[in-house]
């Protein structure tokens, strides 16, 4: 991957990246809403199937290889602090032998993940994205798609550091948490 700065007339440094070589890019999938799948026979949402190579199909992503670690396919409301600590090492390690890496998780608890991530790996030496959706992508008007591509985006463009990355917004930990009121996430204050 090439890589450069260049000063912008607004007195501040952009991050180009040259297109023309394949970044490699981890996505780990941890579940949550975004791979819900409705089961008819008992009438409700639940992690059974693993939507995300269906969404990964639908995009062009020819100058992307795409490397993916199903870890665990958890709501995150169900999720142990062993597992936190699994994502945030399994982030750690891809983030090593890859040019970012994206982890699709529960947006309940996508906040404890980041932290716990912030605090065993510091700033990693590439970005590394956690996404997910507030509706399952199986739901006509789930904000999956959206998300998990701005991830795919964002994760090529940020500076290194812990991130999360959902609607169209970028958002660096740590000071992030889930504003229950707006169905996002905001800096802690804001």
């Amino acid at each position: 991957m090439r890589l450069w700065r260049t000063w912008t007339s607004t007195g501040s440094w952009t991050r180009t990246i040259d297109l023309g070589v394949k970044k490699r890019i981890c996505i780990i999938s941890t579940g949550g809403t975004i791979e819900k799948t409705y089961d008819e026979l008992e009438g409700v949402l639940e992690n059974r199937v693993a939507v995300l190579d269906v969404m990964l199909a639908s995009l062009t992503l020819s100058h992307l290889e795409i490397v993916r670690v199903p870890l665990m396919n958890k709501d995150s409301l169900d999720m142990s602090d062993a597992d936190h600590t699994l994502i945030a090492r399994t982030a750690g390690a891809m983030a090593e032998t890859h040019d970012g890496v994206i982890v699709v998780h529960g947006t309940d608890r996508l906040t404890v993940s980041g932290d716990r991530m912030v605090e065993l790996l510091g700033t990693p030496p590439v970005p590394i994205v956690l996404t997910g959706a507030m509706r399952p992508f199986e739901l006509r008007r789930s904000d999956a798609l959206q998300n998990l591509t701005s991830a795919l985006m964002a994760v090529q463009l940020l500076e290194p550091g812990i991130w999360v990355v959902m609607h169209t917004c970028a958002l660096r930990f740590p000071g992030v948490i889930k504003d229950t009121q707006r169905g996002t996430f905001v800096r802690r204050g804001a």
